[in-house]
């Protein structure tokens, strides 16, 4: 039976390089995408660091507060999630000249299962050569590559030599390839499992291999079977080239507590906008719409509602965000915190309508494209819905 040959391709801290390539005068400097730090009085996150900012300990999910005391020097730049899945795209399309079976996982990575194509080129090393040169050469982004007969291993290694990596790890190896690595390296470990696991001795791969899988159920429940099972490279999970994303979302903190009214829903709507461009870019749907919303104090609560047909249009979103919003009825309590997220996403060319709602929805999808070009080229645009809610009654 032949070998499965499995290729994890990794853009290297994509949104932050997008930054770089786009402004050539970035390159070389530390570049933090994500909310404004305000001078260090910011209280939002991290986004993605270039890799001159995580030599400052900067990461994504970081507060901005913290990213701007490590390295107040950094370029601070909002995301620009249209561009990123601009590119994103190009980058599948140019994968697809490698292979029909790609599974993308997120905006800038994906899996490829080379196994059926090997025979059309020299190599596994050569695909991997030839799909980092395109991407170049097209995009200006480097990519880092991992080669394994499973999806686990291929992972791991494309995350070993960045940037602009290459690591195969040969059949038959895969025990002697994980076996160094550090515990953390392995899908699922977090701080806490991976704190508990070196409080007991264990500190590489190659120290779980050698647990018994009992011991390791002892342990950790069924999860300590899983975890065994990976840290001795075994992965049957297939590339599945119909994966998409499950849900988008946005969200924002203020900078302030705040309860003023028109604020906030003035900010549900910049949300709502925001999301609805992103699945609209990726040719999504959506069904279920969720409203997240944190109080003072860090309370935090969500709120959701499943629509009886998907939807793909910015009025139904705002609608549907700002009637859970209506009835979550915050009282007195001021918000710190505010998101907005779509799921159970279909794919446009999936949908089914009818003559008078295809209608309908053409009229209403050149509006949105118009308000996409013109936010494409830099210039904002204010909805006139930005309107007061209706007031509760009582």
């Amino acid at each position: 039976m032949q070998e499965r040959i499995i290729l994890h391709v990794d853009m290297d801290a994509f949104f932050t390089s997008v930054e770089q390539v786009d402004n050539p005068l970035l390159k070389g400097k530390p570049v933090v995408v994500g909310a404004d730090p305000k001078g260090g009085r910011g209280r939002g996150v991290v986004s993605a660091a270039s890799y001159e900012a995580r030599k400052f300990g900067i990461h994504s999910a970081m507060p901005i507060s913290q990213a701007y005391k490590r390295c107040p020097h950094a370029v601070f730049l909002p995301p620009r999630f249209d561009r990123y899945v601009e590119l994103s795209h190009i980058i599948i399309k140019i994968l697809e000249h490698y292979s029909p079976c790609i599974e993308q996982i997120s905006i800038d990575e994906a899996f490829l299962d080379c196994t059926g194509t090997l025979k059309i080129f020299q190599s596994k090393e050569h695909i991997a050569h030839s799909i980092k040169k395109e991407i170049y050469e097209t995009t200006g982004l480097t990519c880092s590559i991992g080669i394994a007969t499973n999806k686990l291993i291929a992972k791991i290694a494309s995350d070993l030599q960045k940037p602009d990596g290459l690591t195969i790890c040969a059949p038959g190896m895969e025990k002697d390839f994980l076996a160094p690595l550090p515990i953390s390296k392995l899908y699922g470990v977090g701080s806490k499992t991976q704190k508990y696991l070196e409080s007991l001795g264990f500190k590489t791969i190659g120290d779980i291999q050698r647990m018994n899988e009992d011991y390791a159920q002892s342990l950790l429940g069924k999860w300590g079977v899983v975890l065994h099972q990976s840290a001795l490279g075994i992965d049957k999970r297939p590339v599945e080239p119909y994966s998409q994303a499950k849900s988008v979302s946005e969200e924002t903190t203020f900078d302030v507590d705040t309860d003023d009214e028109d604020g906030i829903v003035s900010t549900l709507v910049e949300l709502c906008d925001r999301v609805i461009r992103r699945a609209r870019a990726s040719e999504f749907s959506f069904k279920t719409v969720t409203l997240k919303i944190r109080l003072e104090g860090f309370e935090t609560y969500t709120r959701s509602k499943t629509l009886q047909q998907h939807a793909r249009d910015m009025a139904t979103l705002q609608k549907e965000i700002l009637h859970l919003y209506i009835s979550f009825g915050r009282g007195k309590r001021k918000v710190r915190l505010l998101g907005v997220k779509v799921s159970n996403l279909i794919c446009n060319a999936d949908m089914q309508m009818n003559l008078f709602e295809n209608q309908h929805q053409q009229k209403v999808e050149k509006i949105e494209e118009v308000i996409d070009t013109i936010h494409n080229r830099g210039l904002n645009v204010l909805r006139a819905s930005v309107i007061k809610p209706p007031k509760k009654k009582g």
